[in-house]
């Protein structure tokens, strides 16, 4: 199986690359959601990418793509799937530092927005509902050398972010009201981990799908909290543990013909129950002698 996985590198190397690199780069980022518990955001996020997708596409067959170029080129998707998952997780974070309404309805409201909506623009569009449809499959097989650099510049800056800025970012993570009590502006720490989400998980979704994208983003992280009884080992627990599942899941999907997204997200989600157990295994308080 390893070696039938080695002999297809040479036609799905980029792919493997590029899978190997969001799955790195999103279970970084998701440390910080999960540590913050606004994990549903995650989700909210990566339907709103979808549909910014599905826009883009919509007024690309519309008249205004006559007039305006750019919605005819490929790049007019990813940048409205970025610009939709940034405004999204920025709007969430506005308005949880708020009263009006709760954190969770926002996401709930935008989840369920972008879940509809995509298929009701594009239900006359063949070619842009079979669009829709692949995201929702979450095939790596569309990955290209430009997601390949995109994703080696994003990783780069998202270690580089971690590490510059940790005990700033771990401190607006776990103790909020310290934070702004020692001068941390909070608004902008949010709207700038806001915007890191929306970037992270916008680039992502055009060439890794929606289950792909949210399964790295919360899944390799929710592990790490269960193995690690402090958030700053998940910052390197967590990207192990997304990469191994990714490797893992190339290679049994190409021995067993399955897809590569699936069989990797499905290995981490079997690995969730373990590091249930071995919390509870751990941490259960020893029986008391008689």
């Amino acid at each position: 199986m390893i070696e039938s996985f080695l002999a297809s590198w040479d036609l799905f190397g980029t792919t493997y690359l590029v899978g190997l690199l969001v799955a790195a780069v999103l279970s970084l980022v998701g440390v910080w959601i999960v540590a913050r518990d606004h994990i549903f955001l995650g989700a909210a996020v990566a339907q709103a990418s979808t549909l910014g997708v599905a826009l883009a596409l919509w007024l690309g067959g519309s008249a205004a793509a006559a007039r305006i170029h750019f919605l005819e080129t490929d790049a007019a998707p990813t940048a409205l799937a970025v610009l939709a998952s940034v405004a999204t997780a920025w709007l969430a974070a506005r308005v949880g530092e708020g009263r009006s309404e709760s954190h969770e309805a926002v996401t709930g409201w935008v989840f369920l927005l972008a879940g509809s909506v995509p298929v009701l623009m594009l239900a006359r569009s063949p070619h842009g509902l079979e669009e829709i449809q692949r995201l929702l499959f979450s095939t790596l097989l569309s990955a290209s050398q430009a997601d390949l650099a995109r994703f080696l510049l994003l990783g780069a800056g998202t270690v580089a972010a971690s590490i510059v800025a940790r005990e700033r970012l771990l401190l607006f993570t776990l103790d909020p009201d310290m934070a702004v009590a020692v001068g941390m502006r909070s608004r902008t720490w949010s709207s700038a981990v806001a915007v890191w989400l929306g970037l992270a998980v916008g680039l992502s979704i055009r060439s890794a799908g929606t289950l792909y994208t949210f399964g790295c983003l919360v899944l390799p992280p929710l592990i790490a909290k269960n193995l690690c009884r402090e958030v700053r080992p998940m910052l390197w627990v967590a990207p192990a543990l997304a990469v191994g599942a990714a490797l893992a899941g190339f290679v049994l999907a190409n021995g067993l013909d399955f897809p590569p997204a699936h069989t990797t997200v499905g290995l981490l989600s079997a690995g969730l129950p373990l590091a249930w157990a071995w919390r509870a295994l751990v941490r259960r308080p020893p029986a008391e002698g008689r």
